[in-house]
């Protein structure tokens, strides 16, 4: 198991700023990065809220009223902006069966509103654990991380980690832990803990973070089935931290497909203006993703979605997180499991027109254990 570190993280959370290291795992495993596990036994050690005051506000304020407004906007009524229906599915909220979401990570003014359609599904009650799963943008890790802090910080008051559920897994001998600088500057975990410690308000809630490495198919069920059983309890929730696709020469992808052409998909340079819209093309090359992510056969899904990755290349920096959930929906699905994982929200930071634009996509969905 090994981590090397990559680039600096994007300024204010913009994707225009991102470097293309921002989502490409990529560099030479060391052992130098992977955090000694005795450093910090018998201390109590906080993960600062790194990214407060650029990506997200520092202000308790600001903040909590930020994500109070995205939230009375979710689930509400039909966004009149949205030109397909696909993109904006109402249902009803709080969801008692909720078990999981997928929810973006950038900046909050470029995605907190996705978010929104995620996290307003959850109801707290029962829930005491949650567990979130990021990917690495600035090392390279070929397993799963886990945070030797004991809490996170946020503008809204700290998060205590599970150390007794880390020791469990650690016990597992497949995860590694992160160094408190890799830890620190990681945003894909922290842009989510506004939200948590805002649904669950004063509730006595604890949070295992767990930083997804570059993981093959197998590698990735394998996670999936040693988390199935906090999966399966009710009293567990599970965080997917992903973007999709980054657009852009800036990301080095700029795959285009106009839908009405039998032509085979092209990559676009900077001085292209096709006559079918560019976001458009992104948005049948992300909502492919979706359908292939959301079949109602964990199996197949899982399969569709290596496959669609395969072909596509698209830049969906979350693909391990998510490939670990439906590994671990497949091995629910041997109990006989009922599972429902829908997508309710689609978003871009921008309208791509021509070669020179470039965008971030954000998706949020739900996965359900129905009655």
């Amino acid at each position: 198991m090994g981590l090397a570190y990559m680039s600096r993280r994007g300024s204010q959370g913009d994707p225009r700023d991102w470097p293309h290291a921002a989502w490409v795992l990529g560099g030479s495993s060391v052992v130098a990065g992977i955090a000694n596990r005795d450093h910090c036994i018998g201390r109590m050690t906080t993960r600062a809220a790194s990214h407060a005051g650029s990506w997200y506000p520092a202000s308790k304020t600001r903040l909590v009223n930020d994500l109070e407004r995205w939230l009375s906007e979710a689930h509400v009524d039909e966004d009149p902006s949205v030109d397909e229906s696909w993109k904006s599915v109402c249902v009803a909220t709080p969801m008692k069966d909720c078990r999981a979401i997928i929810a973006p990570h950038a900046g909050y003014s470029y995605s907190g509103r996705a978010a929104a359609w995620a996290y307003k599904l959850i109801d707290p009650d029962q829930i005491k654990r949650v567990f979130i799963l990021g990917p690495s943008h600035h090392v390279y890790l070929n397993c799963c991380a886990l945070s030797k802090c004991t809490q996170y910080e946020t503008p809204i008051g700290d998060l205590p980690i599970d150390t007794s559920v880390n020791d469990e897994l650690r016990e597992k001998n497949k995860f590694g832990e992160m160094s408190h600088q890799t830890d620190e500057e990681e945003h894909s975990i922290e842009l989510h803990l506004p939200y948590i410690r805002h649904m669950f308000k004063n509730q006595d809630i604890k949070i295992v973070p767990i930083l997804v490495g570059s993981l093959s198919s197998s590698e990735e069920c394998e996670y999936g089935a040693l988390l199935a059983p906090y999966l399966a309890d009710p009293q567990n929730f599970f965080v997917i931290s992903s973007d999709f696709c980054h657009w852009g020469t800036r990301f080095a992808y700029t795959h285009y497909q106009d839908p009405a052409s039998v032509d085979s998909p092209k990559t676009l340079t900077s001085s292209s203006a096709p006559q079918y819209p560019i976001h458009k093309s992104i948005e049948c090359l992300d909502k492919e993703a979706l359908d292939a992510i959301s079949l109602q056969d964990p199996c197949h899904a899982h399969a569709s979605f290596k496959t669609y990755l395969k072909r596509t290349k698209n830049t969906i920096c979350g693909r391990h997180p998510i490939g670990v959930l439906l590994g671990a929906m497949i091995k629910l699905q041997e109990s006989s499991v009922s599972q429902e994982l829908r997508f309710v929200r689609y978003e871009q930071s921008s309208q791509c027109l021509t070669g020179k634009d470039s965008s971030v996509s954000y998706a949020s969905a739900f996965l359900r254990h129905p009655a």
